[in-house]
C-alpha cells in the first residue's frame, strides 16, 4: 500500500480534529497549536468511540465519552479509563494536501 490523499490542508481548523477513512482505515487528523499535522487511530481503545469527535488540548486528543487523552504524537493514552494506545499514522504534507499510508505506522522515538 501507498500513501493516499487524505484530505487538503486547508481542511483542517487548528485545534480541531477530522476524520478520514483510508482502506476502511478510521483516522482523526489534527492540526495542532503549532501547526503540526497529526494521524492517529479515530477509535477509542476503551470505548469504540469515535476520536475525532472529542476535544484537542495541547498534544492530546480527548475522548468525549469517558476522558481518555491520547498523545497525538505516541498515541499512548494519557489517563484512564484507556490503557492500550492507538495507532499513529505518518503524514507527508504535499502541495497542500495530506497524505497518509495507514498500513504504516509512524515510528516513535523515545
Amino acid at each position: 500500500m501507498t500513501r493516499q490523499k487524505a484530505l487538503a490542508l486547508s481542511d483542517l481548523t487548528q485545534d480541531q480534529a477530522v476524520r478520514v477513512v483510508i482502506d476502511d482505515v478510521p483516522i482523526a487528523v489534527v492540526l495542532d497549536a503549532q501547526g503540526e499535522v497529526h494521524a492517529i487511530g479515530d477509535t477509542c481503545s476503551h470505548g469504540q468511540i469515535s476520536l475525532a469527535e472529542g476535544f484537542v488540548e495541547g498534544d492530546t486528543l480527548e475522548c468525549w465519552a469517558h476522558g481518555s487523552a491520547f498523545s497525538l504524537r505516541t498515541g499512548q493514552p494519557q489517563n484512564l479509563p484507556a490503557y492500550e494506545p492507538v495507532p499513529v499514522y505518518a503524514v507527508e504534507i504535499e502541495d497542500g494536501d495530506v497524505y497518509i499510508d495507514p498500513t504504516v505506522m509512524k515510528e516513535i522515538s523515545a
